[in-house]
């Protein structure tokens, strides 16, 4: 359950970005990412790995266990909100054509993420 809950939260966090972002610009980060989530909170789990879809700068998750939202800028600020049932969790960070990495921060937990493009 609290792997779940690291996953969750550091989704939320890759999934939720600021200003609206042209489509051309924001599809440079389009496609399938792995996120590796982190706390340093034993409480909170060791950490677990999600995948997270990006399309025309949207965040998205095909996970029927998790919602995730948010977009990526231009210059590949991100933000993300993921949703668990009542569980949700805020990420913030940074992608490159190929990865990135940030924090996340739920009610209980935060940590750190990192991301490849699959």
């Amino acid at each position: 359950m609290q792997r779940f809950h690291t996953a969750t939260v550091a989704i939320l966090m890759l999934a939720g970005i600021s200003a609206a972002t042209p489509a051309g610009a924001a599809a440079t980060f389009d496609g399938a990412w792995n996120v590796q989530i982190a706390s340093s909170n034993s409480a909170c789990g060791g950490g677990t790995t999600v995948s997270i879809g990006i399309n025309n700068g949207q965040v998205a998750s095909n996970n029927p266990l998790m919602t995730a939202s948010g977009r990526v800028a231009d210059a590949g600020n991100i933000s993300v909100t993921l949703a668990s049932g009542m569980k949700h969790a805020v990420g913030f960070g940074h992608l490159s054509s190929t990865s990135g990495s940030g924090t996340w921060r739920g009610a209980l937990c935060s940590g750190t993420w990192t991301a490849q493009r699959i």
